[in-house]
Parts: structure tokens; C-alpha cells; sequence
């Protein structure tokens, strides 16, 4: 599953040329919440092809067209998410609250007039939170054995790195520390291999001619924090033909900011000798990774009511990729302690990337593009009391592309995406009740299909700067919405509740024989909206 194989043919270069992010970056940052309006949320976000809600411009911007006033809205909301994570029968649960503003945005009508072709014209701006980053991850437990009892640890990990640079470049680390070169600097060299060379946690294999690690079974735990999130600017064109076909553009503008902290480390049993104890053996590894930017993408819609006499509509919309343009910076920082078998001391070696950086954060700049988004979508309307839309959604995650910021693409994670990644889907289906004019109850369902393929791994480059091997294969993500809403002759309010759950595979580091640790998360929030139309 997690295989460490052989990718020289898929990370030939001409020129040693470094990397850091990931398909697990790139996933992250096409993956959108259901989030906007209390209202779009109350019905599952299915309103593609009912429009008239200011967030459907991120959607069919076809929507848009339906409108026949100006408005003008913004969303708060309290959200509360929680994780439980279970590793061979150690359990964690994580559990935070927070506020957050999710939305604000204008729609300014223009009427064209009742006897031409074209009736109106729209122009419409929306701010969305599309992505909250937001998570906390904690497992612990003594690391399973291998296939013939074979030790499974991230010292591994770092072995195979510095293995793979010696197939990939023909250079041994080794060699290079003895030159004092700075490992850290060198664009052939992996972080993780330059790491785990200077704290001593792997050793020369002379008899394969490479290197091996040595540490017995140990006990692992680790920690992380992610933060941040991805902002969305929409800015909108709509026009109205006959009450009947409604055409839209969208402009997206996207600003990424993002970052993760985690620790990850290793202890192992006590050192004895003669009847004497020297201690335990032990290593913690902490990165921190930071990627910012903005991008942009270009969306097309189109609304239809086939039938003069029905209500029924049919929208259809094309999102192209994203271009996205980001920096990433990275620094780590490991701390091995030995037990000194003469004084009975534990002696620490401290690896702190920040003395081969001059005391600044590592990285470069890159490019980003997501994949094409197709949507297709349904709405009824029956009088002015109910309405039902329905929604499916289709985007090819293996056909994300990175690419250096000179535009040469980076073969090795983009051959990984094909590898790892496939496509999603995405189904919304909801309901909108009119007890009275003035009251509507809202219910909706929104299913999202994983992205990762079962087999999926993380595979570092032999020459990446991540030292956070960890990684998450997220499974389908279902969120169940509930929403209410008041409107008067301008002024409108509504209120809805969203729980979202998905369950994920985590595993600290890349083998095969590891097991996994098993990961639910859900989310709780409830959002508010205060509009005015006139």
C-alpha cells in the first residue's frame, strides 16, 4: 500500500531541483466546504439551477440572473469540530470551538425592460470562507512489527530517502557531511535523510552499499495543528433572457494561507548492560510548514426553463482550474537523546534547520493548478410555497499540476497525482417549505466522494524539504443540513444548522507493513444571515 519504491524513472531531472509540497497539499487546496448563506447551506448547497442566492454565484453564476432586486447580506457563525483518532486500541479525542465570519456579499439588478429580449442585467461581489484548515490531529502507541518481525520507524523512512539519492544522483550523504557541505543547502539532498544523518538515528550499510536504520521497536506519538484557510472573492455578471435563459460569469480570486505545526517522535525500551540501566533511547522531530498565495479562476453558467408553462429548470455551469501562484517555507528542528553508557547521562543532539538557514525559514515559490470542475444541476418550483433542487458535481483530482515558478512541471509530484488521486464526486440535494410567505423551513444533504485512491501513500522526493512525513487518506465526507428563515417586505433572516463527518486512514510515516491509525471527524455549525433587499 504504502510501498517505498523506486521512482527514478518518474523523478528523472536534467537539474536537482527541490521540492516540498504534496498531492496531500494540492487535494487540500481544491477541496471546498459547504459553505455562504444560511440559506444555501439550509438547502445543501443544490441550488445551482433554482438560484437567486448570492452564493450560487460560486456555483452556476447563472443564478444570479434570477434575481430582480438589489441585495445585500453577511453570514456569522459558531462552529464546533472534534476528532477521535484510534491506534490499536489508544484512543484520543479532540474538540474545539470557534466563531467565524463566513460570508458578505451585493447583487445590484438592473432592468433593461418587459418587451426585449434581454430583461435584466446583474452584477453581483461575494467573500466566502470556501476553506477552513482548521484541525487537530493526536495519536500514541507502540508501532506494530513487520512482516518477520520486521522494526517499522520513521528512521526507515529516512534511510530510504538517502538510499534514493545515492539511485537518483549518485551522491552519498555521507560523503557530502564529511565535505562539509551544508546538507541543508545542497538541492540533491532530502531534509529528512539530512536530519536523520546528523542525529544519528541511521547508519552506512557497507555490505548493500547504502545506508540502514538500526533502532529497536519503539513506542511513537505525534501531534499537529493546522490553521488558516482559503478566502474566496467572487465578482459577477448575469443576464436575464425572456425570464427564461439566464447566462453568468463568474471571476474567482483566491488568497491561501496556510500552515501546520506537528511533532512526531519515538521512544524506545531502556538501554541494560551488566545489570545496569542506562535510560531510554529517544528522538522528537517538529516541522513547521507555511504556504500563502492567491490565484484565480473563471466560472460559466447557464440557467433554462424548457418549458414556457413549468417551472422546471436546468442549469449547467464549468469551473476552469484555479491558477494558483504560492510560496512555501519550511523549517525543522529534531532533538535525539541517547543514554551515555559511561556517566549513565542522556546526551541530546539538537538538528536545528534554522543553523544551515541563517535563522530564517526555508522555501521557494511554485505554481498550482486545480482540476476542471463540471456541474449539473435541477430545480422545481411549485407556486411561491416550495421548491426542490438537485445537484452533481465532477472534478478529476489526478489531473492537478504543480510546477516551479519558471513553469517547468514537476514530474515527480504530478506523477503522483495520477498514481494516488482520482475523481470526485459531488451529489446536493435540497428542500425549501413555505409554512407561510413569510416562514421557510429548509432541509439538505451533501455527499463528496474521497479523493485518494485506497493505495495512496505520501512519497517524499529524494530530494524534498519536508520532514513531516505524516499523512491522512480521507474517505467520503457527508453533511446533513437543517435551516429556517424569516423574510418581510425588505428585511430577511435566516438560520442553519450543518453537521459534516468523514472518516480518514492516518499513518505517521510511509511503509507498508504500518497499521494505520483510524480517524472520524465531525463538524457542528450554525450559521446566520442578515440581508436587506430593495
Amino acid at each position: 500500500m504504502k510501498k517505498v519504491i523506486n521512482m527514478v524513472v518518474l523523478a528523472f531531472m536534467t537539474v536537482a531541483s527541490i521540492s516540498a509540497q504534496t498531492i496531500y497539499d494540492g487535494a487540500k487546496f481544491t477541496q471546498k466546504d459547504l459553505n455562504g448563506t444560511a440559506r444555501f447551506v439550509g438547502m445543501g448547497g443544490a441550488m445551482g439551477a433554482l438560484g437567486g442566492d448570492i452564493s450560487t454565484m460560486g456555483t452556476n453564476p447563472a443564478g444570479i440572473g434570477i434575481y430582480r432586486s438589489n441585495d445585500i447580506m453577511g453570514t456569522f457563525g459558531f462552529l464546533s469540530y472534534g476528532l477521535e483518532s484510534n491506534y490499536a486500541g489508544s484512543k484520543f479525542n479532540v474538540d474545539k470551538t470557534r466563531m467565524s465570519f463566513d460570508n458578505i456579499g451585493f447583487v445590484f439588478s438592473n432592468k433593461i425592460g418587459n418587451q426585449t429580449a434581454l430583461r435584466y442585467v446583474n452584477f453581483g461581489f461575494n467573500y466566502t470562507r470556501s476553506k477552513s484548515f482548521d484541525k487537530y490531529m493526536t495519536m500514541e502507541g507502540l508501532i506494530n512489527l513487520g512482516a518477520n518481525n520486521a522494526i517499522l520507524s520513521q528512521t526507515n523512512q529516512m534511510a530510504n530517502q538517502a538510499n534514493r539519492m545515492i539511485d537518483t544522483y549518485g551522491e552519498y550523504i555521507h560523503e557530502l557531511a564529511a565535505d562539509d557541505i551544508n546538507l541543508f543547502r545542497d538541492p540533491k539532498v532530502g531534509w529528512l535523510a539530512a536530519t536523520g544523518w546528523n542525529g544519528y538515528l541511521y547508519n552506512r550499510d557497507d555490505v548493500n552499499d547504502g545506508y540502514i536504520a538500526y533502532l529497536p521497536q519503539p513506542f511513537s506519538y505525534f501531534d499537529s495543528h493546522e490553521k488558516g484557510g482559503i478566502n474566496q472573492f467572487d465578482f459577477n455578471l448575469a443576464l436575464n433572457f425572456n425570464d427564461r435563459v439566464y447566462l453568468g460569469l463568474t471571476v474567482g480570486a483566491y488568497d491561501i494561507d496556510y500552515s501546520k505545526m506537528s511533532t512526531y517522535g519515538e521512544e524506545y525500551g531502556d538501554y541494560v548492560e551488566n545489570n545496569v540501566n542506562y535510560g531510554k533511547a529517544s528522538y522528537e522531530i517538529g516541522t513547521e510548514n507555511k504556504i500563502k498565495g492567491s490565484g484565480v479562476d473563471f466560472k460559466f453558467g447557464a440557467i433554462v426553463r424548457p418549458f414556457e408553462d413549468s417551472p422546471f429548470r436546468i442549469g449547467v455551469a464549468i469551473h476552469t482550474p484555479t491558477f494558483y501562484n504560492l510560496t512555501i517555507k519550511t523549517n525543522v528542528r529534531a532533538i535525539t537523546r541517547t543514554p551515555e553508557q559511561k556517566t549513565q547521562n542522556i546526551v541530546e543532539e539538537v538538528v536545528d534547520s534554522y543553523d544551515y538557514t541563517n535563522g530564517e525559514d526555508y522555501g521557494y515559490d511554485f505554481r498550482f493548478r486545480t482540476p476542471w470542475k463540471y456541474n449539473f444541476s435541477l430545480g422545481y418550483t411549485y407556486g411561491s410555497s416550495f421548491a426542490i433542487g438537485a445537484e452533481y458535481e465532477y472534478q478529476n483530482y489526478s489531473t492537478m499540476r504543480f510546477s516551479y515558478d519558471d513553469g517547468y512541471e514537476m514530474g515527480w509530484e504530478n506523477d503522483l497525482a495520477k498514481m494516488m488521486l482520482k475523481g470526485v464526486n459531488t451529489f446536493r440535494i435540497g428542500a425549501e417549505w413555505k409554512v407561510i410567505p413569510e416562514f421557510a423551513f429548509r432541509v439538505g444533504y451533501n455527499y463528496e466522494s474521497a479523493a485518494f485512491k485506497n493505495t495512496a501513500y505520501k512519497d517524499l522526493s529524494p530530494n524534498s524539504i519536508n520532514t513531516d512525513t505524516d499523512f491522512a487518506n480521507r474517505k467520503a465526507n457527508n453533511n446533513f443540513t437543517l435551516g429556517i428563515g424569516y423574510r418581510g417586505s425588505n428585511f430577511y433572516a435566516d438560520l442553519a444548522y450543518m453537521y459534516s463527518t468523514y472518516d480518514e486512514d492516518f499513518y505517521a510515516f510511509n511503509d507498508a507493513a504500518l497499521q494505520k491509525t483510524k480517524v472520524t471527524n465531525d463538524r457542528s455549525k450554525v450559521l446566520f444571515t442578515l440581508g436587506y433587499r430593495f
